[in-house]
């Protein structure tokens, strides 16, 4: 594991423990934390769409806490499913794509041409880590390559969004999760020679 990988995975654990341990005792499952996270960022979406980007922000970091507990309360209650698994990562790919296209959507109201683009390019690449990924591990690869995974995206996004600098923001997450792209194929490359 990578130093930033460790030291994200450390502070998180600190935040969510407490979390994790009430949360084990009400018997809400992982899957359930991951459907209220992910209907969290589609109420996110909608309210970039109605252009209150302060508001949207701070929702979107909030859905973010539940993105992080889903994995963390299947652990600790012994919960971990393949289903699980492939149902956190598809509703990530689909609440990160509601986040943007949220973004697109605000910009096309506005005539904001070059931020709709703009928008578009972030997704595709921000897609295209997670896609490298996935393609690699079900290759029996190592795809974790890389600094700007989705935790980072989402709070640059989200942090964008609360201080109303959300194109230069944009601009950051595509530039970084371009070179995370080619880190991870880099990698990939290295583990197939």
């Amino acid at each position: 594991m990578s130093g930033m990988a460790s030291l994200r995975k450390e502070i998180a654990l600190k935040v969510t423990n407490p979390i994790i341990n009430l949360l084990a005792k009400t018997g809400l499952t992982p899957n359930m934390v991951t459907v209220t996270g992910f209907i969290i960022t589609l109420v996110a979406a909608g309210i970039i769409v109605n252009g209150n980007l302060l508001l949207a922000g701070i929702v979107m970091l909030l859905a973010g806490v539940f993105d992080m507990l889903d994995g963390a309360l299947a652990r600790r209650t012994g919960k971990v499913t393949r289903f699980g698994a492939v149902l956190d990562s598809t509703l990530d790919r689909i609440s990160e794509a509601a986040i943007l296209i949220g973004i697109c959507a605000l910009y096309s109201q506005n005539g904001q041409t070059p931020e709709v683009v703009l928008a578009v390019v972030t997704l595709t690449l921000s897609l295209m880590v997670s896609y490298i990924r996935a393609r690699a591990e079900a290759m029996g690869l190592e795809g974790k390559e890389g600094f700007f995974t989705r935790p980072e995206r989402v709070v640059a996004l989200a942090i964008g969004m609360m201080f109303n600098i959300l194109v230069p923001v944009l601009v950051l997450v595509s530039v970084l999760s371009l070179i995370t792209v080619i880190q991870r194929l880099v990698n990939v490359y290295r583990q197939t020679k």
